[in-house]
């Protein structure tokens, strides 16, 4: 499916798989394999950014994938995103779909809602909400009635 197709359908928190459909080169070819994982990888779908126009530019609507972070000692140094574009040549999956009861963290910005953290219930998403002092985040159950919308739309739920 497209990027496009994610952008639409996939709620935020969604584990998403994107491929350029080529086969992973050999491990003696480290360039190649570089630019392989830049174009195969997996990801949490935590920001849909509609399209924007401007007077001096125009950008399409995007999706941003969190594909890990490295830490050191209980402490968060980096965090990779990647950000596509729904004109992506690049193939992408659902993988997983929030299960019911999840609780999603999300930060406001702009006019657009940025997951920070997937919890596996409310009490789990407060304790982490507290831990990590994130000011203007809020809460949001994964509801049956969001899964249900994806059964009676026809896609998959996970």
């Amino acid at each position: 499916m497209s990027a496009h197709v994610v952008y639409d359908n996939a709620p935020l928190g969604s584990l998403i798989r994107y491929s350029d459909c080529t086969p992973k080169p050999p491990a003696r070819f480290t360039r190649k394999r570089a630019d392989w994982q830049r174009r195969n990888g997996l990801g949490r779908l935590v920001r849909k950014a509609p399209p924007r126009d401007r007077p001096t530019y125009s950008a399409p609507a995007s999706i941003t994938l969190n594909e890990g972070n490295f830490s050191s000692s209980g402490v968060i140094l980096v965090t990779v995103m990647r950000t596509h574009s729904v004109d992506s040549e690049l193939k992408f999956e659902i993988v997983e779909r929030p299960a019911i009861g999840m609780v999603r963290v999300l930060q406001r910005i702009g006019d657009d809602d940025e997951l920070l953290h997937l919890a596996e219930s409310r009490e789990a998403a407060e304790l982490w909400l507290a831990k990590t002092g994130h000011r203007n985040a809020c809460l949001e159950d994964v509801t049956a009635d969001e899964v249900g919308a994806d059964v009676v739309e026809g896609r998959a739920a996970a």
